[in-house]
């Protein structure tokens, strides 16, 4: 986000876990902490009072519980992007806020670079899932799936161009633009606009959304 900080709102119940978070994320000069919340009803009310570009939102949390207060950030504050923090044993709670419309997730042990990259990539508007526990949260989710869910999906996906659902089955792999280019033989910039298209043909809001489907399409 050139020309201006990317502004973040950080929501745990826990002060420690807050402050470290706060201490990696303002070493970055590009990213500017500006509210905390040690619940989810006040998360919502600092990320509409403070413009918020990114929300980064644990799910354990008292008076309104992460996943919960997911849709209601979303109505309060539109613009901001949301990253659910987690732990291991949080796993089908991330799948629900993916499907809710969360802009990815990180474990909480991330690696500090990692969290920058994260805050980064929601800012500007791409989807972002650790990738220590991608595989494993996406191959649960497609596991779990009803077979009229997957034929569904497969529906949907028939509606794309043959180069499209090759865009697309790299989204359900996890592939940066960048890497998916390299892989199809295009540019960065081509495999950004098949992204675009593909979402609008899907109705899919992000790309987590589109890798899901990926995924129940069995691409």
């Amino acid at each position: 986000m050139a020309g201006q900080p990317i502004r973040v709102v950080i929501a745990d119940d826990e002060p420690l876990i807050r402050a470290g978070i706060r201490m990696i994320l303002t070493s970055d000069p590009d990213i500017q902490v500006v509210g905390e919340a040690a619940d989810g009803r006040a998360a919502v009310e600092a990320a509409r009072a403070h413009a918020a570009d990114v929300v980064l939102l644990d799910i354990q949390m008292p008076v309104l519980d992460g996943l919960s207060a997911l849709p209601e950030l979303r109505r309060a504050a539109p613009g901001a992007r949301v990253v659910v923090l987690t732990t291991f044993g949080e796993r089908e709670n991330v799948l629900r806020a993916l499907e809710h419309g969360g802009a990815g997730f990180l474990l909480k042990d991330t690696a500090p670079a990692e969290l920058i990259g994260a805050v980064r990539a929601a800012a500007a508007g791409d989807a972002y899932l650790s990738p220590a526990a991608t595989r494993h949260v996406v191959e649960r989710l497609a596991k779990g799936r009803e077979a009229a869910r997957a034929e569904e999906a497969r529906g949907r996906v028939a509606a794309l161009s043959e180069k499209e659902r090759d865009v697309l089955a790299l989204l359900g792999e996890g592939l940066s633009n960048a890497d998916a280019g390299k892989r199809l033989h295009m540019s960065e910039g081509t495999v950004k606009t098949y992204v675009s298209r593909i979402l609008a043909k899907l109705d899919c809001e992000n790309r987590v959304q589109a890798a899901l489907l990926a995924r129940d399409a069995g691409l």
